[in-house]
This record gives C-alpha cells, structure tokens and sequence, in this order.
C-alpha cells in the first residue's frame, strides 16, 4: 500500500505540473507563437488521432491491467503481454489498409473547408498509433508498480517538448509547418522512450498464442473500447466537427476556451483516485447507508473546491483574454458554458464510481454512445449557425442531459441522492460571489489584477464556506489549522 500512496501522491503532482505547463502553452505561447491557423491544425491533428486512438489500442491498455494479475505463472504473464501488443494489428493494419484505399475520398472530405489540412492528414494515423501503443507500454509499466515514469512522459514530458519546440518557432529554429511534423516525432519519441522503459522492468519473451481466458478478454475489451472511444470523441470529437463547418482558426479560439473551462474539473481527479477504491468496497458490501453518506459527501466537497476554481476563472476571464491575440476574444462564452458543464458534472460527486461498480454498468455505455450521437448531432446544428458558441452550447446541452440521465439512473435503481441543503446554500453562496466580482476589475496589469481580485475572491469564499458551514469536512479541516495557529480555541 506504501508503494500505491507514493506513487499516487507522486502522480498528482506530476499532473498537475504537466497542466501548468500546458496553460502556458496553450493560453499564451500556441497563440501568439504560431498563429491561430497553424495552432488550429496542430489540434486538430492531435484531437483527431485522440479519437481514434481507442481503435488503433483495441482498449489493451486497460485490459492488461484488469488481467494480468490473475495469471499465476511467468510463461502465463508473458503470453498475455505479447497479446496485449500483437493483438491490436489485427485490426491496425486493416484500418489502414482501408484508409490508403479511400485515401482520395478521405483527403477531400476532410479538407474540403479548410485545404491546409490536405498534407498533414497522414499524420493522424501516425500520431493515432504512437498515442495507442504508449498507452499500451504505459500500462504494461503500471502492472509492474512503475507507473510514475509513464505518467511523467504523458503530462510533463510533452508539454515540455511542445514547450520546447514553441521556443524553437521564436527563434526560428523550425517553421510553423516544421513544427506541426516535429510534434508527430514527439509523439514516436515519447513511445520508444517508454517501450525501452517497459522492457527494461520487464523483459519481452514474445509468443505467438493466445491466453486461455481470451473469451473474457475480448468481452471486457469490447466495452472499454467502447467507453475509451465515448469519452475521447466527447472530449475531441468537437474540434474535428469544427474543421468540416469553419475555417480551421476557430478551432484554435475553441481550443483555448476548452482548456481553460477544464482547468474546473482537475480538483475531481485528485478525489476520484482515493473515492473510488472506498466506493468499490461499499458498493460489493452492499452498505447502502454509508454509501449515501459519502455520495453526499464527495457531492459538496467538489462543489465547493470546484465552485472555487470556476469562480476564480469566471471573474478574472476579461483580464486573462487580455494576455492572448484579441481575435481570441469570442471564446469568452465558451469558457462560460464549457465550464458549466463541467461544474454540474462534479457536484455529482462519485457518480461515475458508483455505477460502474454494479450490474447495470454495460447500460451507461450505451446511454453514453447515445451521448455521442446527440452531441455530434447536436454540433452539426449549432456549429453552422452559431460557430463555436454553438458547438459549446451543444457540449452543455448534451453533457447536463448525460448527467441528469445517470443522476436519475443513480436515484431511482439504487436509492442513492447526493444533494443535500447546503447544495442548495453553495449555488446561492457561489452565484452571489460571482456577481459581487465579475462586474469589475483593477486597472492594473492583468496579471496583477488577476492576482489580485483572486485574493479577494480567496479570502470572501473562504470565510462564507466556512460560516455558514457548507462542508463539515473541510471545516474540520480548517479548524484543526485555526487551533494550532491559535486563531480560535
């Protein structure tokens, strides 16, 4: 257990360097180092082989972790790893086989509104392959306890290199075209780094032969594909939309409003990685009471962390468009309603945990596919008329019914509720605060001015939180350092 907390604790700063970095990147140096075109096709690129990254890794990456602890033997473990790699070019080399087929119809279709997309959409596939077999050697590395290696290469490590390569746009190392193709190499590098890693803990003895439970494995790899290829295409899936209705610049507005509304869904992953071992055994020790108990729990203590970081992000948003290319304006109303969506998907708190955890959890991945194609439709209706308001518009509307689907789901299957009356105090609390701050700014440097209004923002939801008790949690919390500084007895 020494080994899982250190290197839990050692994984959630590592990912939280990694999205300071890419904040950095993505909000000031993407924008004004390449340029809203180049940085629209970058991610473009990068999103599109996200989604299909899924396919190309045939959800092998989670299967290996799932499995390779019930095999007994050494021959067992080393069949099962050489599957685990080998078993997804059965369906690669057919893909792409097939794509270099339709490769005209493929190139028109999807360079049909924006034409500079023409000459890098091989890049797809590449960085779409290199993507899935990291994820594969990634978790070959977790199996064996080393998971902080990959998890740095995955957060810090490209962010760090794309850092890099920005650095290099500046000072005209690399043009923006070289840039694009050095971030596919990136990507080859970060696998071949972590493939060498991964041999090094674990030598490779490949076989050609299948494992003895290989009905199981296909079965459960299946779903993970499934619900692997729901959550990238969610997260993805908008930008590649975008490309086929508006010129390929609106993808780079989009991306740094996505990026910043995502900043509200960090303090989930921190909670999720302690909540749902505990949600596990509560649920297959049938105690229901304590179950409601920390769904309530987990309900307004993200609400109040993640209540926290939009508030701070929404009265400072005017100040921080400041930093970046005024053209980038227009994605002030993204950041708005991407970070609705995410804020109501949190004070759900362990929902997620808590289905995925009983019998009906091959129901939600379904209703998750269908998520998927509302939101797609939902985008190709909003995008021609509103651009990437209405694609944003389409990710709320789509995400707060998937979320009100699960939550009633939760409700009326399980009896389970996570609301309680300081829900209803914490809305009121937050609303409150962000019409007494969002109204006005300093007139200082937006730095400044963003620090400063923070302070102010810090110090007044602290002190309301904690008076009129919203988590009784974090009041015990606070106590405990108000008594050892002395402020209260």
């Amino acid at each position: 257990m020494g080994i899982v907390l250190n290197q839990s604790f050692k994984n959630t700063i590592i990912t939280y360097i990694g999205f300071a970095i890419g904040g950095i990147n993505t909000i000031y140096l993407y924008p004004v180092f390449l340029g809203a075109t180049y940085y629209g096709l970058t991610n473009y690129i990068t999103s599109s082989a996200n989604v299909i990254m899924p396919l190309f890794a045939i959800g092998m990456q989670n299967t290996l972790v799932k499995f390779y602890s019930q095999y007994e033997t050494e021959a067992e473990r080393n069949r099962f790893l050489s599957f685990t790699v080998l078993f997804p070019l059965l369906l690669i080399i057919p893909l792409l086989f097939i794509g270099f087929l339709f490769q005209d119809e493929i190139l028109f279709f999807l360079s049909k509104k924006n034409a500079v997309v023409k000459n890098y959409i091989w890049l797809i596939p590449f960085i779409g392959l290199c993507m899935a077999y990291f994820e594969i050697f990634y978790a070959w590395l977790r199996v064996h306890m080393h998971s902080v290696f990959g998890n740095f290469i995955k957060e810090v490590g490209l962010r760090t290199a794309s850092l890099f390569l920005l650095m290099g746009v500046y000072f005209h190392w690399i043009t923006v075209e070289g840039f694009v193709y050095a971030t596919a190499v990136v990507y080859l590098i970060a696998l071949l780094v972590t493939m060498f890693y991964a041999f090094s803990i674990q030598k490779p003895n490949f076989q050609f032969t299948i494992p003895v439970n290989t009905k199981d494995i296909l079965t459960y790899t299946f779903y993970i594909i499934l619900s692997g290829s729901v959550a990238n295409l969610l997260l993805d899936g908008d930008k590649m939309i975008l490309n086929q209705y508006m010129n390929i610049e609106n993808i780079a507005f989009y991306s740094v409003a996505t990026y910043i509304a995502l900043v509200i869904s960090v303090p989930s992953r921190a909670m999720h990685q302690i909540v749902y071992p505990i949600t596990a055994k509560l649920m297959h020790e049938n105690k229901h009471d304590e179950m409601n108990i920390l769904y309530k729990k987990t309900s307004i203590n993200l609400q109040m962390v993640g209540g926290y970081v939009m508030l701070g992000i929404f009265v400072n948003i005017n100040m921080l468009y400041k930093m970046v290319p005024p053209e980038y304006a227009g994605g002030i109303m993204v950041v708005f309603m991407i970070g609705l969506s995410k804020y109501f998907d949190l004070i759900l708190g362990n929902n997620n945990a808590i289905i995925f955890n009983t019998k009906y959890y091959r129901t939600v991945l379904f209703l998750g596919v269908l998520l998927v194609i509302l939101t797609v439709g939902l985008n190709m209706i909003f995008i021609p008329l509103y651009g990437i308001i209405g694609s944003a518009f389409a990710t709320l509307l789509s995400i707060t019914m998937y979320s009100l689907a699960k939550l009633l789901f939760v409700v009326k299957k399980l009896d389970l509720y996570p609301f309680t009356k300081q829900t209803l105090y914490s809305l009121a609390l937050t609303f409150v605060l962000f019409v007494a701050f969002y109204i006005w700014d300093f007139p200082f440097n937006p730095i400044i001015s963003i620090i400063l209004k923070s302070i102010l923002l810090t110090i007044a939801y602290v002190y309301l939180n904690y008076r009129f008790v919203i988590s009784t949690e974090i009041n015990e919390v606070m106590d405990k350092y108000l008594k050892k500084f002395k402020i209260i007895k």
